[in-house]
């Protein structure tokens, strides 16, 4: 009898085990989902990395103004260069980023082994020539210098921006994996590759450059009134978009945050923030 006891209780504790242990770690539990089969607690808050502006901008807007309302976490982490945002979402310290295109993307991955995706789009930055030195692009001689991004994808895109504008020619189809062997003719300029970051704060020691919008933006510069050329809107594939690593794309707080951000009052955010220095590209981007 006292053994029959035993194994009875024996059994009620592990079926109160087992019972404890699917509820903890059952995938119908809506706040528990992960594409990747993990699982993701949705009412934890969602960290993303982002370029302080416009990205971090745009985001604590959402966060500040938009989040609540969908019971949304959000928190920003502001990152100033083009390498950690990607790094620290593959190894899971955030869980996405917003500071990107795809081309970008697409040669880091290749060069990385990252398995970072794209989710929506969000805005493009247009691509600008600066210059303290002269006031038109036509008052750019040969033996000055321009300063370039040295990432692949931005100075491709940078001297595709000089070529357009008739500073350089360019090899016939190189497009945006142009580099500075690929000019045909310099036309007498001379350039200077920098990290992209970089590149605003050496403005006053070069004769013009060339500047990612959002760093533009963080060195006071207004892309649509100071660019001595700008990168036209239509049909530019550089949107910038929030991205996840591969799996984590069904993320509950990844589709409220893709939703936020598709969403009218950030369309009008960045419209009347930015003056057509940033310009909203909602959909999804080109698939992986």
């Amino acid at each position: 009898m006292r053994k029959n006891i035993k194994l009875t209780a024996l059994a009620a504790t592990a079926s109160a085990l087992s019972l404890g242990l699917t509820a903890c770690g059952s995938s119908s539990d809506p706040s528990s989902s992960k594409a990747d089969g993990g699982k993701t607690d949705a009412s934890k808050p969602l960290v993303i990395a982002a370029s302080p502006s416009p990205h971090a901008d745009i985001l604590n807007f959402v966060k500040d103004k938009l989040a609540a309302k969908e019971g949304l976490k959000l928190e920003v982490k502001e990152f100033t260069d083009y390498v950690l945002p990607n790094t620290a979402t593959e190894q899971g310290q955030v869980d996405g980023n917003y500071f990107q295109h795809k081309p970008y993307l697409d040669d880091f991955n290749k060069k990385n082994g990252t398995h970072i995706v794209p989710v929506t789009n969000v805005h493009l930055e247009p691509l600008g020539l600066y210059s303290k030195k002269v006031k038109a692009i036509g008052d750019i001689k040969p033996g000055q210098t321009i300063a370039v991004p040295n990432d692949t994808t931005n100075e491709g895109r940078a001297l595709q921006l000089l070529a357009a504008n008739n500073l350089i020619t360019l090899k016939e189809g190189v497009g945006t994996s142009a580099k500075l062997s690929d000019i045909t003719d310099k036309k007498g300029l001379e350039f200077k590759e920098l990290e992209a970051a970089t590149v605003p704060r050496a403005l006053g020691d070069v004769d013009a450059a060339i500047i990612n919008g959002n760093y533009a933006l963080e060195a006071k510069l207004a892309p649509a009134k100071d660019a001595l050329a700008l990168e036209k809107a239509e049909g530019n594939p550089y949107a910038n978009f929030l991205a996840v690593k591969a799996g984590n794309e069904k993320d509950p707080r990844i589709e409220k945050l893709a939703k936020l951000l598709g969403s009218d009052e950030v369309k009008k955010f960045i419209e009347e923030k930015y003056q057509g220095s940033v310009i909203p590209a909602f959909g999804a981007p080109a698939a992986s």
